[in-house]
């Protein structure tokens, strides 16, 4: 298991970040595989409706997630610093205390999700047709917000102590458990989308599972009952880096539902095309989110050993990685996209067509603006590395008000083609902030550092 983890204060920066966002990268690409599956299943097997209602549940349970992830991430900065300070003890009492804290949020999270899925979905004028069954897929996914809680905290720790294989190693068996589910449930068992969830949920908590018994042979992660002890100094200290994340993810999710209420009042065939493409999201951004875990881990480690100057090379090295690989998984969704979008969509010739039609130039918009999201991923996260994130918070916030505004004015102004271009302006927005507030703390901790 030590082998695993990774000292990122030594070595050359890019072949670091490459060789630990190679395994981030592949456990995101075996994550999403079995998303691509649901969506496969549901829209081949269960119709257009089917596809629709889990599309139209998109962004309620990404804000969810959003929330857990943030919470999650935020703790692990702490762990990161300790970590490459070499403070085990402090190591220790962060990762008791973040247990205790997550436990407390998954409580009150799934009860307040299931508490608002139904007025959200109203408020957000899903179609009559298919609301009863997004908000079913809901409940479900709301009931195992505790499981989903336990594995990205899990995986969050491994991350922060450079262990990119280990959660690689969780994806796997959770892909390929999900898989098997899906068809069981959905299809042998005649499930349905109730049967969708269940197999995520079941496939979260066997990753959970993997984690944990990987995360007890790490010898000095032998935990005290101390180490839970919940200390206010601590606390605030953890709560100061996870929620300014999990409102950042948070108020993102909702500038999306923004986006869903306008989608969903052009009809089922555009929310059904617009969910095709949104499935592929996560395989756009896979390599920028990789990359964002590794500098979090990064920069983290390298601040607390006291290295400024690896800080500054490693954000070069990665803004060029990022960047080189964003033209290139453009190029191919743009080469590929209709045959991948193709796995999703059903129903008669007509419908299938414009659904199409609307994927395909969604996914196409998205791809040309991949520079300007890779960027942003690498960017935020070598702030948040630094300890600071209310930065990243703010541009979460231009994010917000960017995909706001372009969803109001640009349908206004040019029709349906105009929500294509939302999620771009968003982006373009949030690298406004980011941009400028990197080279901020840059300054900052380089005055810092200097004699006198």
């Amino acid at each position: 298991m030590a082998s695993h983890m990774k000292n990122m204060t030594e070595g050359k920066p890019a072949r670091l970040l490459l060789t630990f966002s190679l395994s981030l990268a592949a456990g995101n690409i075996f994550q999403q595989l079995y998303t691509v599956v649901d969506t496969m299943v549901v829209g081949k097997y269960l119709g257009v409706n089917a596809l629709a209602a889990v599309g139209a549940s998109d962004w309620l349970n990404w804000l969810m997630l959003g929330i857990i992830q943030g919470l999650t991430q935020g703790f692990a900065i702490k762990m990161a610093q300790d970590f490459g300070a070499g403070r085990e003890d402090d190591l220790r009492k962060s990762v008791g205390s973040s247990a205790v804290l997550s436990a407390m949020s998954a409580v009150v999270l799934m009860v307040l999700g299931q508490l608002a899925a139904r007025p959200v979905l109203m408020l957000l004028q899903t179609p009559a047709e298919i609301i009863e069954y997004t908000l079913l897929y809901l409940r479900i996914m709301f009931a195992g917000v505790p499981i989903v809680m336990l594995y990205n905290l899990l995986a969050c720790i491994l991350r922060s102590l450079g262990d990119s294989r280990t959660p690689l190693n969780a994806m796997i068996v959770a892909s390929l458990t999900n898989i098997v589910l899906d068809y069981l449930f959905v299809m042998g068992m005649e499930w349905g989308i109730a049967g969708a969830a269940a197999a995520t949920l079941i496939a979260q908590a066997v990753s959970g599972v993997f984690c944990f018994w990987h995360i007890r042979k790490i010898s000095f992660l032998k935990m005290g009952k101390t180490d839970f002890a919940l200390q206010r100094e601590r606390t605030a200290h953890l709560f100061v880096l996870g929620l300014p994340m999990a409102f950042q993810n948070g108020i993102i999710a909702i500038g999306g539902m923004i986006v869903q209420f306008v989608v969903n009042s052009y009809g089922v065939i555009f929310i059904a095309g617009f969910t095709a493409t949104n499935k592929l999201y996560g395989l756009l951004e896979i390599a920028g989110t990789s990359y964002g875990y590794a500098m979090v881990t990064y920069v983290g480690q390298n601040l607390g050993a006291g290295k400024i100057d690896r800080i500054r090379s490693g954000m070069r090295a990665a803004l060029r990685i990022a960047l080189g690989t964003s033209v290139v998984i453009a190029l191919l969704m743009i080469l590929l996209g209709r045959h991948i979008l193709g796995l999703f969509i059903s129903g008669t010739p007509e419908a299938a067509e414009k659904t199409m039609q609307i994927a395909y130039f969604y996914l196409t918009v998205m791809s040309f603006s991949l520079p300007v999201l890779y960027v942003l991923h690498v960017t935020r996260a070598a702030i948040q590395g630094m300890g600071n994130t209310v930065l990243p918070m703010l541009s979460g916030v231009a994010e917000f008000v960017m995909r706001t505004l372009s969803i109001i004015l640009l349908p206004a102004l040019f029709g349906q083609i105009g929500i294509f271009f939302a999620e771009t302006a968003a982006w373009i927005g949030a690298d406004a902030v980011l941009i400028p507030s990197y080279l901020a703390v840059m300054r900052k901790l380089m005055s810092i550092r200097r004699p006198g």
